[in-house]
């Protein structure tokens, strides 16, 4: 079978791009290759955006009204083409499809929010600021934005920003995840169906050198970012070197705390779910789980491993499993797959008792897919390697506390903070929990602390490179610049 090369879409065309050779995408299921992926170079991101700099004084400058109109036609488009999005999705990153078409959802989210944004980028005023003197404060669109795209959600993270961008009248770059791409390739497809003017929105395909262009191009007014924290923190001084603005979000240790008197059986479930679904590979996933007192700890090592053991592994497209509620598909890569199993063996090395190994799973009829089963590390320690390090797949240490107090310090003394959740039915101890713990997104009894679309989306500490989150109204203050006017008019003589 034949397999397409993608094109970069510039100024309002497909073009094909102006590369340094290709790469393969592969099946992570099969390992086949499903398509090629241009490297594109720093030329073809230049042309790119000029393209979208020529576009942006006739953007902004179209009233906000008529730019939420295409983002209305987008909405129906992706709607009506959302189970083809969602298997190319599984096809090319290895979630389980109930995983794609929810991500989808968020994604559709995203830009119902960004419609309301007649409303949401209003100014302020103040009428009678002195005497005879007004003040107005205006939001007015930067200029040109660029993202930098993850693997592991290539349909929704892209949409944290890009609708909030062309709605606030901003024109937008993005470069999909050189491993993931065919995702966002098809979307792209219904973008060029909504009559955008040519160069609001672009694609370039690539890899670093093509993030590396951005980040130094004059022509690039700000950058978004999710990926991992070093190249998180690289991308924010770089950013600040440059004088350009940066949303940069980063990597994660999430944890989940069992209190004595939390509902054992709905935890558990929970428990699995935020942990093994995309195979840990979200940033919302958790990896860690913390059991107050010795009897909680006991019942969770025993249920909790238990529960691991019943998850299917498969590809996530076999017809038998498709539509379960709970898959596990395979790791992204051969190198993801050999890292993962590299801090395996560390935790081993370490001292941690491995409870559930998943080192040695096959798949029938996909050994050349990149899979590894539910793993399960009880007896880890604060500190550990294999609790401190983000390892972005299907493994959790589970740790013992003697109080809440000792959960939430070791929560604390992670460098990360994205999320974390508490399991109770105290309500002194959850609002206990909320304040005192140092992570951006909370749960209680909730395992995917994740917010709606409405909500801004990021962390805290060494999980967030930025004073503004993701997502929602928090995010226009990111594409938007304030403007102070001051005025006072005499009367005629």
């Amino acid at each position: 079978m034949a397999v397409d090369t993608l094109p970069n879409y510039i100024n309002g065309l497909w073009v094909e791009a102006d590369c340094r050779g290709l790469l393969d995408v592969e099946n992570p299921s099969t390992g086949r290759t499903i398509a090629r992926a241009p490297l594109s170079t720093g030329a073809e991101l230049d042309r790119a955006v000029k393209a979208a700099r020529a576009a942006f004084d006739g953007w902004r400058s179209t009233p906000v009204g008529r730019r939420v109109a295409h983002l209305y036609e987008l909405r129906g488009l992706l709607r009506e083409h959302s189970e083809e999005i969602s298997r190319t999705l599984v096809e090319e990153m290895g979630k389980s499809l109930p995983d794609a078409r929810a991500e989808l959802k968020r994604a559709f989210e995203n830009v119902e929010v960004a419609c309301g944004m007649p409303v949401m980028q209003q100014g302020d005023k103040a009428v009678g600021a002195s005497y005879g003197i007004d003040g107005e404060v205006l939001r007015l669109p930067v200029g040109v934005f660029a993202m930098i795209c993850p693997f592991n959600f290539p349909a929704m993270v892209p949409f944290w920003f890009l609708p909030y961008a062309l709605a606030t009248g901003n024109t937008f770059v993005l470069k999909p995840s050189e491993q993931a791409p065919c995702t966002f390739h098809l979307i792209t497809k219904f973008i060029d169906r909504i009559d955008l003017p040519p160069g609001v929105f672009n694609v370039v395909h690539g890899d670093r050198a093509v993030g590396e262009a951005m980040l130094e191009h004059p022509g690039v007014d700000g950058m978004a970012f999710v990926g991992s924290t070093p190249v998180a923190k690289m991308i924010s001084e770089r950013c600040a070197q440059n004088g350009k603005r940066c949303v940069a979000m980063a990597g994660a240790k999430n944890h989940l705390v069992a209190m004595p008197d939390a509902d054992v059986d709905q935890m558990i479930r929970n428990m699995v779910t935020s942990c093994f679904g995309c195979a840990g590979q979200r940033c919302m996933a958790a990896s860690a789980i913390v059991a107050v007192g010795d009897e909680m700890y006991d019942t969770v090592c025993e249920r909790f491993v238990a529960a691991s053991r019943e998850v299917i592994v498969a590809d996530p497209l076999d017809p038998e499993v498709a539509d379960e509620p709970i898959v596990m598909g395979p790791v992204i890569s051969a190198r993801a797959k050999e890292r993962i199993l590299g801090l395996i063996e560390d935790g081993v090395k370490e001292g941690a008792h491995l409870a559930l190994d998943g080192r040695e799973i096959e798949v029938s009829g996909r050994e050349g897919g990149y899979f590894i089963g539910p793993t399960v590390f009880t007896d880890a320690q604060p500190g550990m390697k294999v609790h401190r390090t983000e390892i972005f797949g299907p493994v959790v240490v589970i740790l013992k506390a003697g109080s809440l107090d000792e959960a939430i310090g070791i929560i604390n003394d992670q460098q990360y903070g994205n999320g974390a959740s508490i399991y109770t039915r105290d309500g002194y101890n959850a609002r206990k929990f909320k304040l005192d713990t140092r992570c951006g997104m909370i749960g209680v009894n909730i395992g995917i602390p994740a917010p709606v679309a409405h909500l801004p989306f990021g962390g805290m500490k060494a999980s967030l490179f930025a004073d503004i989150k993701a997502q929602g109204k928090a995010v226009i203050n990111f594409l938007t610049q304030d403007k102070i006017i001051t005025e006072r008019y005499w009367p005629e003589a």
